[in-house]
């Protein structure tokens, strides 16, 4: 076991735990979540994009940057997902509040996601919230642009993060082989979901060894 780490079958007071999901494959992985029947985990979706917010399944929903994109998505420009971030600060700090634990999980590279994340991330710090980011980096044949803006993205979030998990999506498609386009994003969005649910699981679920919160917060 390792110092430093205790394990408490009896935990009283329950952690609260909040994934967000930033962006379309943040909001996809909760979808996931969901789904899957994660217990013990409030869900928050955040967009720019209205219409896939409407999709998602998520306990609630924030749709940033209203004026500034007018419901329309950030057009894969980090700069629209930090901006509009920033313009629904207060919307976010307010869904995070209560929290002792917050999983930030976005796909980086594109607009919302990207710019957006460390946003979040920025106000869970200054709530003091124990804050760990799970994100995914592009596959190679969406570009380097994608990939430059994801690099940025990924190292604006670490600095607002306490724990970050970066998963490169070109590692799946070696570990999975040959798959059509639609079922490797499927996979990638599903990984962000293990992420997040091996951690939880371990704080959240009575019927697994449970972990005093405390320690989490020690080790993490």
């Amino acid at each position: 076991m390792p110092i430093g780490l205790e394990l408490d079958f009896e935990s009283g007071q329950l952690a609260q735990l909040k994934v967000v999901g930033v962006g379309g494959a943040g909001n996809n992985a909760v979808n996931r979540m969901i789904q899957y029947g994660i217990r013990g985990v409030e869900f928050i979706s955040v967009n720019t994009d209205k219409q896939a917010l409407y999709l998602s399944r998520a306990n609630q929903k924030i749709q940033i940057g209203e004026k500034l994109t007018k419901g329309l998505g950030a057009g894969a420009d980090p700069e629209i997902g930090r901006k509009a971030a920033e313009e629904s600060r207060d919307a976010i700090t307010e869904a995070l509040r209560g929290a002792d634990l917050v999983f930030i999980t976005a796909g980086m590279g594109g607009g919302t996601g990207t710019g957006a994340a460390p946003v979040v991330a920025e106000c869970a710090k200054e709530l003091g919230i124990l804050t760990i980011g799970v994100v995914t980096k592009p596959f190679a044949f969406e570009g380097k642009v994608r990939m430059n803006n994801a690099v940025n993205g990924i190292l604006n979030l670490k600095s607002n993060v306490d724990t970050l998990i970066t998963i490169p999506n070109d590692r799946l498609l070696d570990t999975v082989g040959n798959v059509s386009l639609s079922e490797a994003f499927r996979i990638a969005d599903d990984v962000l979901r293990q992420g997040i649910q091996g951690i939880s699981d371990l704080i959240a679920v009575p019927a697994m060894i449970n972990l005093d919160f405390a320690d989490v917060r020690t080790i993490m």
